[in-house]
């Protein structure tokens, strides 16, 4: 009899276990905004820099989910810019110097192009020139990143909605003549080239455009000031205005770490990626507070062979040693390096930007997981 209950007993846990129904897996949430942040020739070590260096926790340390991304363009092992740039703008992988053309010179249709028709607001933000290699590539087709005055006859009619950066001289000093400050007149851009406003004097315009120098804004250490964030704050502000049509993307720049990798100029690099990550700062908090806006962190490649080694001294017997508590910044080349480059992302989708692939994937992660390429 006790082994007949036991039996019995054992025959109803099973069946009420096998009625029991499992637990829904939770849904993902959908990101409807991304913020793309692009800190030109930024390696870990760059990024190691900061927590060193910068007088208070750096932004980066924000993120949980981490990744890294090969960079190497389509005819070379060492990228450029404009082929990294194009790798994130396009998903497509070309030659150094390409700007949005592929490996045959075709143009490939670029994030910008592919998502306004979609009524999806979109935003550019530089350290240097509008038109300089990485911002070309989400709005222009060139076959050479030196063309400054092609690239800068697209960004008229391009769609972009906010944009700040340099390059003044591109677009009013032209060898054919043209004042393409007046062609964004015609296409209902508001153009300032004097300073960046405040929300409340560009909220009227539909498109604003900021052009503040010449050619490249003035470095951090030479008295650019906060520009990059104040630009980042105010394009947030300004791409999530309306009522209607609210989804938006926005890349921005700090392009002026990859300068100071290339002078092999320590306190320039340090300063360019502060100010950086200042930016990336707020980018995060309109993340966190939104709710449904995905930031990604990343750059199209290392520049300068950057490392924090330990400082070379001698004894009083005159003995060499390494101090370990005393950094030297050390470079082994002026020029890019191949390293991995990480990938920081947080927000909605943030989970898929972990591991080890190529750059293009940033395009298509973004495509995929916003569902714009539906």
């Amino acid at each position: 009899m006790k082994i007949y209950k036991l039996l019995l007993a054992a025959l109803v846990f099973t069946m009420v276990a096998c009625t029991q129904t499992s637990p829904e897996k939770p849904i993902k949430k959908q990101p409807v905004n991304v913020i793309l942040l692009i800190a030109d020739g930024t390696g870990l070590s760059q990024v190691s820099s900061m927590f060193f260096y910068k007088d208070s926790t750096p932004n980066y340390a924000r993120f949980k989910n981490i990744g890294l991304i090969k960079t190497s363009s389509s005819q070379q092992l060492i990228t450029d810019s404009a082929a990294g740039a194009t790798a994130f703008a396009c998903g497509v992988k070309t030659y150094n110097g390409a700007i949005a053309v592929a490996d045959d010179s075709s143009h490939v249709k670029t994030i910008i192009e592919l998502i306004t028709s979609k009524n999806i607001k979109t935003g550019l933000i530089a350290t240097s020139s509008i038109t300089h290699a990485t911002p070309a590539s989400f709005y222009a087709h060139t076959l050479s990143r030196d063309s400054s005055q092609e690239i800068a006859s697209y960004l008229p009619n391009s769609g972009v909605d906010f944009f700040a950066g340099g390059g003044i001289t591109h677009f009013n000093k032209r060898e054919d003549g043209q004042d393409l400050l007046q062609k964004f007149e015609s296409e209902g851009v508001f153009i300032d080239t004097t300073s960046l406003g405040s929300f409340s004097s560009i909220n009227k315009y539909d498109k604003v455009g900021y052009l503040l120098a010449k050619d490249h804004m003035k470095s951090v250490k030479d008295g650019r000031g906060d520009f990059l964030s104040k630009a980042t704050a105010l394009g947030l502000e300004f791409l999530s205005k309306d009522a209607i049509n609210t989804n938006f993307f926005l890349m921005v720049e700090g392009s002026q770490v990859d300068w100071g990798g290339h002078a092999n100029d320590g306190d320039y690099l340090v300063s360019e990626l502060i100010d950086f990550d200042d930016a990336v700062g707020i980018a995060l908090d309109y993340a966190e507070k939104d709710g449904n806006t995905l930031v990604i962190v990343t750059a199209d490649h290392e520049t300068g062979g950057f490392t924090l080694g330990s400082t070379s001294k001698k004894t009083k017997e005159g003995k060499d040693y390494s101090d370990y508590n005393e950094l030297n910044m050390i470079f082994s080349t002026h020029g890019h390096s191949a390293t991995l480059v990480p990938v920081f992302a947080y927000g909605p989708g943030s989970e898929n930007f972990t591991g080890i692939y190529e750059n293009t994937a940033i395009f298509d992660k973004i495509m995929e997981f916003t569902g714009w390429n539906k």
